[in-house]
């Protein structure tokens, strides 16, 4: 071996040790959003990214990769290099209902991803029209099961989190009541409008000034606690269907296989930007509930949905469009 090459590869090995012990991050963090621009996750990472961007000191670039029910965001991140630069910002539908609604999914929620944290909570708000006279929940599953398939509830779609939390509802109800569902949110809120169908699930930030204006009737919302854009309405739960639960959230997951030093940096500095106060106060305004939980606790929650949608999905016979 020459002088030259040896001292060459001398200088080589000497660098190894030094490029391992790089400090997390050292370059840009590519967040990868399922939602195209303008849409509720795009908005709830543009808003922190900012904010984690300052505390990581490495830029925060928002990929937006909408379609596919999330699919082609979520296998980008599933095969990504493990060392924490790539993340998806995913749904509970992503994560937990379109697995298991699908047939042919290219991950797998809990063998392809490190969950980091969940971002927020978007509360349901179960709406009527007010033709139904029904004020309660209670009189609402009283009146379904004395006209057992003719009352209807639209969704934003098939195997949608609101199609799925009406199933969940008939399912411990007891009811029969028809499912409508319509392209998106959009034009199942019209339908509901328009008085063409009966009742639905929607999230609180659009359903709640709905029921405000006096156009639709809240009976309760979904989650297990109340709203603090409704607080005078009870959950479903505490209102005639005790142990109802059904909200949305946005989590952050990395690919599986990154280093858990970098997952507990990446849940440390994301859940302080989440409770920075100008942070918290835009997303409150949004109608988000910020959680910041630990990356235990969503693994932990990914778990139970996947096992109660399940038998949701099951029980309903529910099937993709």
């Amino acid at each position: 071996m020459s002088t030259a090459r040896g001292l060459l590869l001398a200088a080589l090995c000497s660098f190894g040790p030094a490029l391992a012990q790089t400090p997390f991050p050292s370059k840009p963090i590519r967040l990868i959003v399922t939602s195209p621009p303008g849409g509720s996750n795009d908005i709830l990472n543009r808003i922190v990214g900012t904010k984690l961007a300052e505390l990581l000191a490495q830029p925060v670039l928002i990929d937006n990769r909408p379609g596919a029910s999330g699919f082609v965001a979520a296998e980008m991140v599933a095969k990504a290099p493990r060392y924490g630069y790539t993340l998806l910002a995913a749904t509970e539908a992503t994560l937990v209902a379109n697995p298991l609604f699908f047939r042919q999914v290219p991950y797998d929620p809990q063998r392809d991803f490190a969950p980091v944290t969940i971002a927020v909570e978007i509360g349901y708000v179960l709406l009527v029209h007010p033709s139904v006279p029904a004020r309660s929940v209670e009189e609402l599953i009283a009146l379904a099961r004395t006209t057992p398939g003719r009352l209807n509830y639209a969704s934003s779609g098939n195997g949608s989190a609101f199609h799925l939390g009406m199933e969940l509802f008939k399912r411990m109800a007891g009811v029969d009541i028809v499912h409508v569902p319509f392209k998106g949110s959009a034009l199942s809120v019209n339908a509901m409008l328009a008085g063409e169908v009966q009742i639905m699930l929607n999230g609180t930030p659009n359903g709640v000034p709905l029921a405000k204006s006096g156009k639709l009737r809240a009976l309760a919302v979904a989650g297990a606690r109340r709203s603090p854009l409704a607080p005078e309405l009870p959950t479903i739960a505490e209102s005639g269907l005790p142990g109802y639960e059904m909200s949305g959230w946005f989590g952050t997951v990395a690919p599986a296989g990154t280093p858990a030093a970098v997952v507990a940096v990446l849940n440390r500095e994301y859940v302080r930007a989440l409770h920075l106060p100008e942070v918290r106060e835009r997303l409150e305004g949004y109608g988000f509930e910020v959680v910041g939980n630990t990356p235990e606790e969503f693994a932990a929650r990914m778990r139970s949905e996947s096992q109660r949608m399940a038998r949701v999905i099951r029980d309903s016979g529910a099937k993709p469009e």
